[in-house]
């Protein structure tokens, strides 16, 4: 952003959120500029930018936002997110907005943590959390170069924006807090994420279509564009939903690099948008096992349908290519339609990848979450609101057994899959609870029944 005007603000003791308001108040109505915070520690409450404005962290520059949800309640958004309607720093219907590096902002997740949850490896977070940033219904919209720590909840959350680009971003949150998803597009149109460095609990780069206070879809998210990524996750790395209540098309994800991840690559339709012209490009992914508390466990893709709310069936996924990718999983690949929207013309090719055992066994079931049992988990079922419950048996609602063991390939329900090159190793012997034969394709007769194809 070319800055017609620049204002310098030192670190001084104390709260800082009036005097930095102020200037960016003023520089907004007088045509725009640069805020530049100098070098040292600024603390401030809620933040909210203008048109035409830069928030410039310099070199040594660390915001430093209150750890404190009611901090935040004058910089409110309209969607909630995990309860959530604040954050740290908001714009809305503003054009010509940045927020630019190569300072710091440091998020004080551990304030938000109560307590530890031993069975599924994660903290328990406090019920109320801010986000770092939201940005609602924007246009020409930059962040880059900026360091990111230890985020209490979403990281880098554009709500309805157009025209945005995520350039050179490190986001290192703590790899057991959930929620901490590293850059979330909600339905937006026009982006460009490149060069960024994740690492987080939660999902890294996650594009939706959430519901608006008024109970419909915010919008379509449309043209996308995400590379030369390197991305480290508990949940899934590069991931399309779960929150599809409006259309997603024309997306590519290419030369990004996964590691020390859960899931590499998802799609998930569960709210009636239709998702289509999907493309993953030249990735490298290392996908390993978790507790079966997190969703799935080691699978390098994973996509599919679930109608997650009866009278609000998902949506179709439609035209997905997945190609030259390559590295190690301890999970599977899955392509599942288990709702009637269906998934339609799939193509997977040069893929190479070595599947090897892990030492949980959490592979050797498919994950089908989220359902609609996490909604509202019993209270006799243990697990976390939109995140996982048990049944009566015990086990996580929405894992599934593979048929006769795990494959490397496990395709359901799919109407239209060509696999090219497809080259994926295992161990000889194979462990026990693998499936002898490599890739499964399951239809359903007319009567309903299973059948088998290999």
């Amino acid at each position: 952003m070319s800055a017609v005007s620049l204002v310098s603000i030192e670190a001084v003791d104390g709260d800082n959120t009036a005097r930095l308001q102020a200037a960016i108040d003023a520089l907004s109505a007088s045509g725009g500029g640069r805020v530049e915070l100098l070098a040292g520690i600024h603390i401030c409450r809620g933040l909210q930018l203008r048109s035409g404005i830069d928030l410039h962290l310099a070199a040594g520059a660390i915001l430093r936002p209150v750890p404190d949800y009611s901090a935040y309640g004058h910089t409110t958004v309209s969607v909630i997110a995990e309860k959530s309607d604040r954050g740290m720093i908001v714009a809305r219907a503003s054009r010509r907005i940045s927020l630019t590096g190569p300072g710091r902002i440091e998020a004080g997740c551990e304030s938000f943590i109560i307590g530890d949850d031993e069975t599924v490896g994660t903290f328990i977070p406090a019920e109320f959390r801010p986000r770092v940033v939201v940005f609602e219904g924007c246009d020409e919209v930059e962040i880059s170069s900026v360091h990111i720590s230890r985020s209490p909840m979403w990281t880098l959350h554009f709500v309805d924006c157009t025209n945005v680009a995520v350039r050179n971003v490190t986001i290192e949150n703590d790899r057991r807090l959930p929620n901490t998803d590293g850059i979330v597009l909600d339905a937006c149109r026009g982006a460009v994420i490149e060069d960024c460095e994740i690492s987080t609990a939660d999902d890294g780069i996650c594009l939706k279509t959430s519901i608006g206070p008024d109970g419909v879809a915010i919008g379509r998210c449309e043209n996308i564009l995400v590379r030369r990524c390197a991305v480290q996750s508990l949940s899934c790395a590069l991931k399309i939903g779960t929150e599809t209540h409006g259309d997603i098309t024309n997306i590519v994800f290419e030369d990004c690099s996964i590691s020390s991840s859960n899931r590499a690559l998802g799609i998930f339709s569960r709210d009636g948008g239709r998702i289509s012209n999907v493309r993953f490009s030249r990735i490298a992914v290392d996908c390993n096992e978790t507790p079966d508390g997190f969703w799935g466990s080691g699978e390098a893709l994973t996509v599919n349908v679930v109608d997650r709310v009866t009278e609000r069936p998902a949506g179709a996924i439609e035209n997905l290519i997945v190609e030259d990718v390559s590295g190690q999983m301890q999970g599977a690949i899955t392509v599942i339609a288990a709702a009637p929207a269906g998934i339609r013309n799939v193509l997977l090719r040069r893929i190479g990848l070595d599947q090897q055992p892990g030492q949980l066994g959490t592979a050797q079931s498919y994950d089908l979450r989220p359902t609609g049992a996490d909604l509202a988990p019993k209270a006799d079922g243990g697990g976390r609101a939109n995140a996982w419950t048990r049944g009566a048996d015990g086990r996580v609602i929405g894992l599934e057994d593979y048929p006769e063991g795990m494959p490397t390939v496990y395709v359901a329900g799919v109407a239209g899959i060509l696999m090219n090159e497809v080259r994926i190793t295992r161990p000889t012997p194979l462990p026990q609870g693998w499936n002898a034969i490599d890739v499964v394709f399951e239809t359903t007769t007319p009567d309903g029944s299973g059948a088998w194809q290999n």
